[in-house]
């Protein structure tokens, strides 16, 4: 669909330091950046003591490291629980920690989070505490399974609670209610990472280093995991967030990241020395998140721990390859999705998008229940609604995920959705844009009515067309690869912090597909001026190439093209519109 363009306003940006250059200034203005957020310096992070329930568990593990308890981190099948695995993993061995194991439960045999199934097979392993990552806040069942063993809990999450929190130890999650810590969009690896900084601080209390003979460890070590789960998990890019992103870029450029980081780069075919936080999010990610999603997230985690270039290189080849059969399986899925919205329609030419529902329910018996989020996620963004497509999760439940507009709160609305239908929904759980749920086959229908009507309630009209928002029109002495390495060095950008967006108007000189669905374009600008090389991804074959279009409207990003050893200026764009 043709998005609206809008225009950010301009804004007073005379907080900012004057050094910093106008174009950046006036960026940085309109996403909200105080003065001192200018500066993404690690010392500048916040306080792991406003984090309620951090001091109470790092006395725990530091207790359980003393006493040589055998410790179990249970984690998410997905790249934030991976990298919120391996941090704890590292952190507690580089603490002197002896007993150290991870669990992380296959997605298709025990599902989401600390299971009373999943405690059981941690007690067969002998476990006597256990650290969720990236889950546990609505792990009731779970943690009463696990007192029942005798076992400790410590939940690290940070996703938003329910009405009640499990029995725990200890929990440290800034969304749960009563906790001071400032920034509540955390990824579940900085809660983790937060965690074993106040633990190192505990230790260091207990003299432990100097006792044990240890060094005290060096946990910047760990930051560029921590930047990789930050971003493939899609957080908001707080000015927390930002620090701990950059600090990991950081590491990664200058040679010091782990190995396994190296050869996820390396497949996915990205300079680690040019590395900025989108090839976290577009190319390592993806390929992290592909074990969890088609085969067990162990190989994930097992390719952050790796010391060996060579392993981590054929575990990482393993992993592209995942990748790829994940990408050929969402093809297919998109494609029957996309069949099965056009069947709405009836008696239409084509699919009308003013008579599709306000909220999309998609359910197909065979579809591939690791690759749904990412199906809702691509119907989302072609229709601009809230989506959720589910799976068959066998003995007559099927599985939700997820993902949600701009103005739903994709929890509070599943939320609702449970009050007014008590037993529709089996569980659930999530953020405000993304969410997983169950509910029994049987009722996907009274379901899918249940939420259509609620989103029906919440949004309005206008708030279904999608929009993007944009810094403006460049003028044609800024389209240049100064610019492009200007913006490149200014981020990290991301989630809630959007790298800048531009419009304008260009004739069209060239247009040609390159791949199977790629336009690959020769455009001037309007006074004749300048000639740019410019892409634009995944175009409709319904339109794209035309022959007869001179003058189109776009919006792109400035991007910077290598090719054999040549650097250029290329306009990425985002919405192609003929005029």
């Amino acid at each position: 669909m043709i998005h609206e363009i809008v225009r950010r306003p301009q804004m007073d940006d005379s907080h900012l330091p004057s050094d910093i250059p106008p174009l950046l200034k006036q960026l940085f203005a309109r996403r909200g950046v105080a003065a001192e957020d200018c500066q993404l310096t690690l010392t500048r992070l916040l306080r792991p003591e406003t984090m309620k329930g951090l001091a109470e568990a790092a006395v725990i593990l530091a207790d359980a490291i003393a006493a040589e308890k055998a410790i179990l981190i249970v984690g998410d099948f997905d790249a934030d629980g991976a990298t919120s695995t391996s941090v704890c993993m590292l952190a507690l061995a580089m603490m002197g920690a002896t007993r150290v194991d991870y669990l992380i439960p296959n997605r298709f045999d025990y599902g989401y989070g600390l299971s009373p199934e999943i405690v059981a097979v941690a007690k067969e392993k002998g476990a006597e505490l256990l650290i969720t990552v990236d889950n546990g806040i609505s792990s009731l069942e779970g943690v009463a399974a696990a007192k029942a063993f005798g076992m400790q809990v410590v939940i690290t999450d940070h996703h938003l609670p329910g009405a009640e929190l499990p029995g725990a130890d200890a929990i440290v999650n800034p969304n749960q209610p009563g906790c001071q810590f400032a920034s509540k969009s955390i990824a579940g690896v900085g809660v983790a990472f937060y965690l074993m900084s106040g633990l190192r601080a505990e230790l260091r209390r207990r003299d432990w280093y100097r006792l044990k003979g240890l060094a005290e460890p060096n946990l910047g070590q760990l930051l560029d995991i921590v930047a990789l789960g930050t971003v493939a998990d899609v957080v908001s890019l707080d000015a927390n967030n930002r620090i701990l992103v950059e600090a990991g870029l950081q590491r990664v450029r200058a040679g010091r990241c782990r190995v396994g980081i190296t050869a996820l780069l390396d497949v996915a075919k990205r300079s680690p020395e040019r590395m900025v936080a989108a090839d976290f999010g577009f190319a390592v990610g993806p390929r992290l998140n592909a074990a969890g999603r088609l085969d067990e997230m162990a190989l994930g985690v097992e390719t952050l721990l790796c010391e060996d270039i060579m392993l981590a290189r054929r575990m990482a080849a393993e992993l592209d390859g995942l990748n790829a059969e994940r990408r050929e399986l969402e093809t297919g899925m998109q494609q029957e999705a996309l069949k099965r919205l056009e069947s709405l329609n009836l008696g239409s030419k084509g699919l009308d998008e003013a008579e599709l529902p306000w909220a999309i329910a998609l359910f197909q018996s065979d579809w591939h229940q690791g690759v749904i989020g990412i199906l809702a996620s691509r119907i989302k963004d072609r229709y601009h609604r809230p989506v959720i497509a589910f799976a068959d999760a066998g003995n007559g439940e099927i599985k939700g995920s997820a993902r949600s507009i701009k103005g739903l709160h994709m929890r509070d609305l599943l939320e609702l959705i449970n009050g007014r239908h008590p037993g529709l929904i089996l569980k659930f759980g999530g953020h405000a844009m993304a969410a997983g749920l169950s509910l029994k086959q049987a009722r996907f229908d009274e379901f899918a009515a249940a939420f259509d009507k609620a989103t029906h309630e919440l949004l309005q009209p206008e708030q279904l067309t999608g929009q993007l928002l944009s810094d403006g029109e460049l003028p044609a002495e800024l389209l240049t690869l100064e610019t492009a390495e200007l913006l490149r060095g200014a981020g990290p950008w991301g989630q809630a912090f959007e790298e800048p967006l531009f419009d304008g108007y260009f004739t069209l000189v060239q247009q040609r597909l390159v791949g199977e669905r790629h336009l690959k374009l020769v455009l001037e600008t309007e006074c004749g001026s300048l000639m740019l090389d410019g892409i634009a991804f995944n175009v409709d074959l319904n339109l794209w190439p035309d022959a007869t279009v001179r003058k189109v409207r776009l919006a792109y990003k400035l991007d910077v093209n290598e090719f054999r050893g040549n650097r250029s200026l290329q306009l990425m764009v985002e919405q192609l519109q003929a005029m």
